[in-house]
């Protein structure tokens, strides 16, 4: 069982200048050895959207585009948190999209047509979501029927389905608080504070940020001390200060161009907490360890007493919740569900995923990779946008992107095998 973990760097060994065994994708530059497959997302994401912020002369980067960056693709980094455990486990989700669509025309119906209480409303539509997830996992977990069948026929079946419900017409308005949820920003609770040539920003925004990052740096530090304790590598103390440094400015930065323009996003804030949750149940709980055993290595998971046919079902029944709260995200945004919702959104969402690291046999992969690979194909979608890009060479960026990411993990399993 393997999964990615958090970039490492460690010192070379002692004594004639041996670096000691390398891990797959690991390279020696000067005294340090790094771990390429662990920490090459971040330095591409970094490098990219370096790149737009000089050929759009820094617009990227203004507060108000960071901010649409993120409202605008809500609701695939969303999609990309649950589609990570699908591939981890070995498996794909081609109906995301589909049922982002009939979630979302569910929502409209409910709240809309029926008049029903928007709480009521949503959770109802979540409920839906687990229970088209729970239909699809039953076929694929106990019945036996590959993923890529059922969920192809899924997307059938349910893109159908929306268009029945909808016809060749949205619903909408939705409640103010449901667009709220989608495009609206948290309150100026404590007011502004001056940041010289900054100008204001939002206090309250401002504290978020820094306990953001004081949780960050008890996290890495408390798995840091942990994996000491019981004699793993771990870096030099200078590389992991460098590395909550650079962790701690990228949010900073994030937070204050954020405050600076009108405060948090509300669907940042759903963001966090679902990439919080997911993160400690996929590196924390048994369940989690299930999910990386069973793609890892499926015979060897069933020896070890794992229900693999359970971890599965709940793996789809927790994408079917996730595709629901991304289609209320979406028809929220839109202020209407309209037949035509999600298209494509599964290629986007599988895309984020191997982007951000995840393995095409199964086995590998984290959230926070496939949050930043959601984010590379949002910088690309923006940054190729404020140039004034083509369509038809966006596609041919992402798609290259893509190629590039996939290849480099079967790369590196070549080395890893070639090593051995």
């Amino acid at each position: 069982m393997s999964s990615i973990t958090p970039a490492e760097v460690k010192v070379g060994a002692k004594g004639g200048g041996s670096d000691g065994p390398r891990r797959p994708g690991q390279v020696s530059l000067g005294g340090l050895s790094l771990n390429l497959r662990a920490s090459g997302i971040y330095i591409a994401f970094a490098l990219i959207v370096a790149l737009f912020w000089v050929l759009t002369d820094g617009a990227l980067l203004q507060p108000q585009n960071i901010s649409n960056i993120i409202v605008q693709n809500s609701y695939v980094l969303i999609l990309a948190i649950g589609m990570i455990l699908v591939i981890i486990a070995g498996h794909i989700d081609l109906s995301v999209g589909s049922v982002v669509a009939v979630t979302g025309a569910l929502a409209a119906v409910l709240m809309v047509n029926m008049g029903l209480p928007w709480p009521l409303a949503l959770v109802i539509t979540v409920i839906a979501g687990g229970l088209i997830g729970a239909w699809q996992g039953y076929w694929i977990a106990y019945f036996g029927i590959p993923a890529f069948i059922v969920t192809l026929a899924g997307m059938l079946l349910f893109r159908a389905l929306t268009m029945t419900v909808l016809g060749n017409q949205g619903i909408g308005p939705f409640p103010d608080q449901v667009r709220t949820l989608a495009n609206g920003f948290t309150s100026g609770y404590l007011g502004n504070i001056g940041l010289g040539p900054l100008g204001g920003a939002d206090l309250f925004s401002l504290l978020i940020g820094v306990t953001a990052i004081a949780g960050m740096v008890a996290s890495q530090w408390r798995s840091r001390t942990a994996r000491a304790g019981y004699g793993q590598v771990v870096e030099p103390m200078a590389v992991f200060v460098l590395k909550m440094a650079a962790g701690a400015g990228l949010i900073l930065f994030l937070v204050v161009q954020l405050a600076r323009f009108n405060n948090l996003p509300w669907v940042l804030v759903l963001l966090a907490i679902l990439v919080l949750a997911y993160s400690l149940m996929a590196n924390r709980t048994v369940f989690g360890r299930q999910i990386y055993a069973i793609g890892g290595n499926l015979q060897a998971a069933v020896m070890s007493g794992v229900k693999v046919k359970k971890v599965v079902f709940w793996i789809f029944v927790n994408m079917g919740v996730l595709s629901a709260i991304a289609g209320i995200i979406f028809a929220g945004r839109l202020n209407q569900a309209g037949p035509t919702a999600g298209n494509a959104f599964e290629l986007d969402a599988i895309a984020a995923a191997f982007i951000g690291g995840a393995a095409v046999q199964g086995g590998v992969g984290k959230v926070v990779g496939a949050l930043t690979g959601g984010l590379i194909m949002a910088v690309i979608n923006n940054g190729m946008s404020l140039i004034g890009s083509p369509s038809e060479r966006v596609m041919l960026v992402k798609g290259a992107v893509l190629l590039a990411a996939v290849a480099f993990d079967v790369w590196t399993k070549r080395r890893a095998g070639a090593a051995g």
